[in-house]
């Protein structure tokens, strides 16, 4: 199955909640809201609605995707590496919002350009991230760096680091253990890992990208804030956008103006891709 087809398939859910059907702005309000635009976007939308006056639902779906695509473009960015050895991708979020899987499908996507990269694993205490990241390296013929069970994070990447630099590896993944954004302990230890992590060089991590799972709806956004202080968050990839109608989320992010790099629709290797505002307005409005 191709790509856009993957992710119009993934969004269904989303696009039948946002589906127009009637010119009644209320219901069109209740429709976005449901859809985890939120509140502020929902209320905007319809506002618009109001002023610009569409006479038909066909016409009010065409101004609710060119208002949407305006929205979003502006945080539809490519992941472009700066032209250093080895580049640092710091990857941070929450438990099961796919940090590993996510580091295997752009370890894949970078081995495929010809880069030599290494997965490092910085969640100690959880055998089954470190099995996991080690497979992904083996499939992928990446380098694979990980320490004693609850060894020290920030000492292991510092090492790995550092390895790899004499190496010469032009890319450097780090998974680091899943954390709720109210356990200040744990986020303390992420932003010990940033610390240590400058030791090296003081540019490093060159990217700190935020995974999220999109089925979380609303609770992104509180993610976002607070891995963003703690450990400068650069961009996002959102992922298990199959099957979810919370697929509005996005919108709703667009506000955190941070670059979002990727999107996710699925398991396999291929199924992580380059976010696309008009591809993913057009599936989440169900268009053909």
């Amino acid at each position: 199955m191709r790509w856009l087809d993957k992710l119009k398939q993934g969004l269904k859910k989303t696009a039948t909640v946002l589906t127009v059907k009637t010119m009644d702005t209320d219901e069109l309000e209740e429709m976005l809201i449901l859809s985890d635009m939120g509140i502020e976007v929902a209320d905007e939308l319809v506002t618009l609605v109001k002023t610009e006056k569409p006479k038909t639902p066909e016409e009010m779906q065409t101004l609710l995707k060119k208002k949407l695509i305006q929205k979003i473009e502006p945080i539809a960015k490519p992941l472009v590496l700066p032209k250093v050895k080895p580049v640092v991708i710091l990857m941070v979020g929450v438990n099961g919002a796919g940090k590993t899987t996510t580091i295997g499908k752009l370890a894949e996507k970078y081995r495929q350009e010809g880069k030599t990269v290494a997965c490092v694993a910085g969640d100690t205490f959880r055998a089954g991230a470190v099995e996991q990241l080690k497979k992904w390296a083996d499939k992928v013929g990446a380098d694979f760096y990980s320490g004693a069970s609850g060894c020290d994070a920030a000492g292991l990447i510092f090492d790995a680091i550092q390895s790899a630099k004499q190496k010469g590896t032009d890319i450097v993944f780090v998974d680091t253990a899943g954390r709720l954004q109210n356990r200040t302990d744990l986020m303390d230890e992420l932003k010990k890992i940033v610390r240590v992590i400058h030791k090296v060089d003081e540019n490093m991590p060159h990217e700190t990208i935020l995974v999220l799972d999109a089925t979380v709806g609303q609770n992104a956004l509180s993610q976002v804030k607070a891995f963003k202080e703690m450990c400068g968050v650069t961009g996002l990839v959102m992922t298990k956008l199959d099957g979810t109608a919370k697929g509005g989320i996005l919108v709703a992010l667009a506000k955190e103006n941070l670059p979002v790099y990727a999107i996710g629709v699925g398991e396999s290797v291929d199924d992580l891709n380059a976010f696309s505002a008009d591809e993913y307005v057009s599936s989440l409005l169900g268009e053909k």
